[in-house]
């Protein structure tokens, strides 16, 4: 069996929000999609989707609807002007024409050309969506894709991993035992051991600065989110909470870059109420600004984008540890056990509920707050597992299938226990654990078969169905 390469930047992928799966894999579907075609985009007659399962039932909330139309323009999810999503989207259903890739006017009525199949999925996995094409020469085609989670797709008939690149990774990891032995042999700390697999990409200053940019998109999350006030679209009328929270917290003073309020949270000292407010603050301003379409990064998803920012926030400015060095430590170690979960896993709540969000999530913050704070590889993977284990069997019930409630606060909730499960693994001897990181990796897989679909992001149970709702018609 070929073993799945992952870099740090599979991981962590810049996009927008509200969601990983439902969002950014569509989007990037539709411009694979258009790369593929066998015949030049000149000769398009009709395009048309069907979304199935999860994707369909709470499509309209994840904007699944906007994301294929924006891919199947060739707009870049990293660099497409988030403000102008609702611009463009909204010309192409006034006009009913949509440009090919940019440049191939096609007629196209998103009403009519989306087909929301609610009542069927597709066996490989729930979130699944099938372009449809007909060529001027009467040709047809039809191509399905997967979005797996994290906005990694899958075209039908390819195997798992077969579009991420297969090379020959100095130390090839699959599982938590697999990595700690290569760092046990060669002595070095997991981040140390990341980078050296990084290397099989590119050279260590592209991994630096692409970390490091990934690292500036989280602060300019956080900072916007930090301050916007107002109601979240989409009907639930859900207020924004990060701004309010904020203004209070620094006394209603006013910053205008991102340094001057940092050094302005600081300057209000680490006792613990103030800590925590602080890291409940970030983890909601980044998931309010990715229920808000805005831009992101996925952690390794976006419903639980808020997590490892607000650890990193936390870290960077109440532990000391702003230096680049020490925030490239911390994403390279927390993006192994992302990969980890993936592979023996899944990140995705479609397949594995919110346990596969928040608890993978907070499993990776938790690592990475251990590494930099001075933790044994062993510690390490110790915390990994406390916080993932404390996130067993957490499902996934969007209310009105919007990346809003409970998910927003679920980050808060995530990022705590991420802390708190570094504090614990630093204070423990990890010799004496009784469960191991692969045992909780295995557990999670195995409660994500016995999970009931209803509570695998389809809105149909739990939370979803228990609260009263008046959304405007789709």
């Amino acid at each position: 069996m070929a073993h799945e390469c992952i870099s740090v930047f599979d991981i962590f992928k810049i996009g927008v929000g509200p969601s990983s799966s439902h969002t950014l894999g569509p989007w990037r579907a539709a411009l694979q999609f258009l790369k593929e075609l066998p015949q030049p985009l000149s000769n398009v007659e009709h395009v048309s989707i069907l979304l199935y399962g999860s994707l369909a039932k709470t499509g309209h909330g994840h904007g699944t609807d906007i994301a294929v139309l924006l891919g199947l323009c060739g707009d870049d999810p990293v660099t497409f002007d988030v403000n102008r999503i609702n611009e463009k989207t909204e010309d192409i259903r006034r006009n009913k024409t949509i440009l090919l890739g940019g440049s191939q006017p096609v007629t196209f009525d998103p009403l009519e050309d989306i087909t929301f199949l609610y009542e069927e999925s597709l066996p490989f996995h729930p979130n699944a969506l099938t372009f449809l094409v007909t060529f001027q020469d009467g040709e047809q085609q039809a191509v399905t894709y997967y979005s797996i989670g994290g906005g990694f797709v899958v075209r039908e008939g390819e195997e798992k991993g077969k579009n991420t690149p297969q090379l020959d990774l100095p130390f090839p990891i699959d599982t938590a035992r697999q990595l700690l032995q290569f760092c046990i042999k060669t002595g070095y700390s997991i981040s140390e051991l990341v980078m050296e697999n990084e290397h099989a990409w590119r050279s260590e200053e592209e991994t630096r600065n692409g970390i490091l940019n990934i690292w500036k998109v989280m602060k300019e999350c956080t900072f916007r989110g930090s301050h916007t006030a107002g109601e979240l679209p989409g009907g639930l009328k859900v207020a924004r909470r990060a701004a309010a929270l904020n203004k209070r917290l620094i006394k209603g003073n006013a910053y205008s870059d991102y340094d001057s309020w940092v050094t302005a949270i600081r300057q209000g000292g680490n006792h613990f109420a103030y800590t925590l407010d602080w890291v409940s603050c970030f983890a909601l301003a980044v998931n309010e600004e990715n229920a808000s379409f805005g831009r992101v990064v996925t952690a390794p998803t976006n419903g639980a984008a808020g997590v490892i920012p607000a650890v990193l926030q936390y870290f960077t400015i109440f532990c000391d540890g702003y230096s680049e060095d020490k925030i490239i430590q911390f994403m390279l170690t927390a993006s192994e056990i992302g990969s980890i979960f993936k592979k023996r896993s899944t990140i995705s709540a479609a397949m594995g509920g919110c346990q596969a969000e928040i608890g993978v999530s907070s499993a990776m913050a938790a690592a990475a707050l251990t590494e930099c704070l001075g933790g044994s590889q062993r510690q390490v993977l110790m915390a990994a597992e406390i916080a993932m284990e404390h996130h067993l069997g957490l499902t996934c019930d969007p209310i009105g299938g919007l990346v809003q409630v409970p998910c927003i606060e679920r980050n808060t909730m995530g990022a705590i226990k991420a802390i708190t499960a570094s504090q614990l693994a630093l204070q423990s001897n990890p010799e004496l654990a009784k469960v191991s990181l692969d045992a909780v990796v295995k557990t999670m897989w195995e409660t994500a078969l016995d999970m009931n679909s209803k509570y695998k992001e389809t809105s149909d149970g739990g939370l979803a169905v228990n609260i009263p709702l008046s959304l405007p018609e789709c």
